[in-house]
């Protein structure tokens, strides 16, 4: 490689990563944590329903829900929705609401055309929620008895229409902490969390395990109809809040939530397929891009050590450093060891790996298969999400 070219790439690189140390490093300790919320109490706790859609959760569901129906809230109900569940799902809900009544189980049966299994489920059982807040979890998310209390406190505090937070992850192994690591990086960068209250930034989110919405806005603003086809609805629903001029944040929910995530790199690698291509809106060069800016910052400047020398050297040896203290960093976020950090280069080609396997399934079979259901890719394009109602 010429040695101008060479110079230039490690300006550029360098520069990124500087830029992405300074950025993720403050911005994640702008965030707030959920275990550690702490406004007074409000005048009148509002009621909570808690939504939640099940399919195939016979091993998970007991334990997770035993978990929310120990939540210390004064004022709330649990709705569980068994979304054509074909193992023992529908019978453990029918066995926890027997002996607990402001739990409420919703069966499915069929699948209505035009939506797909989890945002049917969800949007039926928020239409039988009487709570003046929803919050949407999942069915294998366990709760802190206290995590619901403070987050109704904050949202009440600061006036929030959606409150989001992101779970802890447990049994991670080392492999799949090492991923999860670089997962957390790319997520965090991609949505810029510490943004989503500022009304003039374009930043927005929400994840599927702790997703609190005032129920009020939630309806007029339709719901989840104009999700009805996004896999990554979770994400969408964050959009469809902040493009409407709702008040959001997001904050880190460690310690006060958790899930057990994937059980390993492969079953991870086969999660994403369902969602990867949809978090890009269905454009496949933006994750051909991405692929390339994935090979460009993580793996050239451990490569240049070796073929460059001189002011090139030290540039990419920079970029090497900040990679590594970032991920590092990151760890005290996304949770597992420190040294995961060190292993950042290995994670993202593993992420990226997956994103892209995602898309490339997506368009070689012309769609996606989740909860045991075909939707064909331009059903789901044609459902491009939300939109500004207020226009």
């Amino acid at each position: 490689m010429a040695p101008s070219l060479s110079l230039a790439l490690g300006l550029v690189v360098a520069a990124g990563w500087l830029l992405a140390a300074f950025l993720l490093t403050r911005g994640n300790r702008r965030l707030r944590h959920l275990a550690t919320l702490a406004e007074p109490p409000p005048a009148r706790w509002p009621r909570v329903s808690v939504v939640f859609a099940a399919r195939n959760e016979a091993h998970t569901v007991d334990a997770a829900v035993t978990t929310m129906l120990a939540l210390d809230y004064p004022d709330w109900e649990l709705i569980a929705v068994n979304d054509r569940s074909d193992d023992g799902t529908g019978a453990a809900l029918d066995s926890l609401a027997a002996r607990e009544p402001r739990l409420k189980v919703v069966h499915v049966a069929d699948l209505p055309a035009g939506w797909l299994g989890k945002t049917h489920a969800l949007h039926l059982g928020a239409a039988r929620a009487t709570g003046d807040y929803l919050l949407f979890t999942d069915a294998d998310v366990h709760f802190r008895p206290d995590a619901l209390r403070r987050a109704i406190a904050h949202a009440e505090a600061a006036g929030l229409d959606l409150l989001s937070a992101v779970p802890e992850l447990h049994g991670l192994g080392h492999a799949l902490g090492v991923c999860v690591n670089a997962f957390g990086l790319a997520f965090t960068a991609g949505i810029r969390p510490w943004a989503i209250p500022d009304p003039h930034s374009e930043a927005h989110g929400s994840v599927g395990a702790f997703g609190l919405v005032r129920t009020t806005t939630y309806r007029r603003l339709g719901g989840h109809e104009p999700l009805r086809l996004r896999p990554d609805d979770d994400l969408k629903l964050g959009r469809l809040f902040k493009l409407n001029g709702a008040r959001c944040e997001f904050v880190y929910g460690r310690a006060a939530l958790w899930v057990a995530w994937y059980a390993s790199v492969g079953a991870m690698v086969r999660g994403l397929e369902k969602n990867s291509y949809a978090a890009a809106d269905y454009r496949w060069w933006l994750i051909a891009l991405g692929a390339i800016a994935c090979g460009l910052f993580f793996l050239w400047p451990l490569v240049a050590l070796v073929l460059t020398s001189g002011a090139a050297w030290g540039l990419h040896a920079a970029s090497v450093g900040s990679m590594l203290a970032l991920g590092c960093d990151q760890t005290r976020f996304t949770g597992g060891r420190w040294w995961y950090g060190l292993l950042l280069p290995v994670g993202a080609v593993i992420f990226g790996y997956a994103v892209v396997r995602a898309t490339i399934l997506t368009l070689w079979h012309g769609g996606i298969i989740w909860r045991g259901t075909f939707y064909p890719l331009r059903e789901l394009r044609a459902n491009q999400g939300p939109e500004n109602k207020e226009r």
